[in-house]
């Protein structure tokens, strides 16, 4: 990131001795024009796109929306982003954000300061000094998509690291179990695109973003079709985890498996989409770095409020851990 005398620096959760977390960051900022498959369908929604822009290029007054209803405090700071205007990249972050916020309304978070970083995607370990939240992102010009999956595996470790704990810097990254926040994470990412693709249909940010609002699915699709992000055939999921947790415990980041883990977890989030909530719970009382699943699982449920509890417990269960 360029010095500027306009920016504030911070640490940012550095993950480069992870040699592939560099490797699945290439497919973490995938939009849909860079998939090669089901190019029909690309096509589609492609010239869709073409031509609401051209309309919005013809009629500009067709850019009517305001800021989404109950949107967080999100500042774009930086002009790293490429052709794109920083209030519609703050419009889609708003979007995105309360794609999952809007099911966490006992949670505080705070403020939260967006960077351009070409290489990948990062929250930073601690607050600036006037208490916002700093992340940087990757995404450029008008990858929509790109933005919004950025941001949603980010804002997840936000929860989990800052939610209702004002003024304090995030725990720093070390725990075994870190897997579950990276596999949450990507669930996170998951779920704030499909959801955006939902509400693009029936209530865009602007008229004529209505068009793109397929690319949002489309992207979660094709993802989901790259090689390693599905069980191996005629393998359960009991069995792959058995064989990959020990992996994940030494290595948190293997995208790959965060991305199986994140297929088991999306439906449970999407038919309750209250649980976001209870991942500002999730590193409450974490104090032994090398905890056993079931310890992390039965600290994470008592941290959080009755209420919130029993989906804890069904988290738990999809790794065969009965508390």
């Amino acid at each position: 990131m360029q010095r500027s005398s306009d920016v504030e620096y911070f640490p940012f959760r550095d993950c480069s001795s992870n040699p592939a977390r560099h490797t699945s960051q290439k497919s973490d900022i995938l939009d849909a024009p860079r998939f090669s498959s089901h190019r029909h369908e690309f096509l589609s929604v492609f010239f869709r796109c073409c031509g609401a822009f051209f309309l919005l290029a013809l009629n500009p007054s067709l850019m009517v929306a305001g800021t989404p209803q109950g949107a967080p405090d999100i500042q774009v700071h930086g002009n790293g982003f490429g052709q794109v205007s920083p209030a519609d990249i703050t419009a889609v972050l708003q979007s995105a954000a309360l794609s999952i916020l809007r099911y966490c309304p006992h949670t505080q978070l705070g403020g939260i300061d967006i960077y351009y970083r070409p290489d990948h995607p990062q929250i930073a370990l601690a607050r600036t000094s006037k208490g916002r939240i700093p992340i940087a992102l990757s995404a450029r010009d008008t990858r929509w998509a790109q933005y919004s999956f950025q941001l949603g595996h980010e804002l997840c470790h936000a929860l989990a690291n800052y939610a209702n704990r004002p003024g304090q810097s995030a725990p720093r990254p070390g725990s075994a179990n870190l897997w579950l926040e990276e596999s949450l994470c990507e669930t996170a990412s998951l779920f704030t695109l499909r959801a955006m693709s939902r509400s693009w249909s029936t209530a865009p940010l602007y008229p004529a973003w209505r068009n793109y609002a397929p690319w949002f699915d489309t992207y979660v699709k094709q993802r989901l079709q790259l090689p390693g992000y599905q069980l191996p055939a005629g393998t359960s999921f009991r069995t792959w985890f058995e064989q990959n947790e020990p992996g994940l415990r030494q290595n948190p980041g293997l995208r790959n498996q965060n991305t199986v883990i994140a297929t088991q977890l999306l439906p449970m989030f999407e038919a309750t989409p209250e649980g976001w909530e209870t991942v500002a719970f999730i590193n409450r009382d974490s104090s032994d770095s090398n905890e056993s699943l079931l310890r992390h699982f039965t600290e994470w449920r008592a941290a959080c409020p009755n209420n919130l509890r029993p989906f804890v417990t069904r988290l738990a269960s999809v790794f065969s851990v009965k508390l």
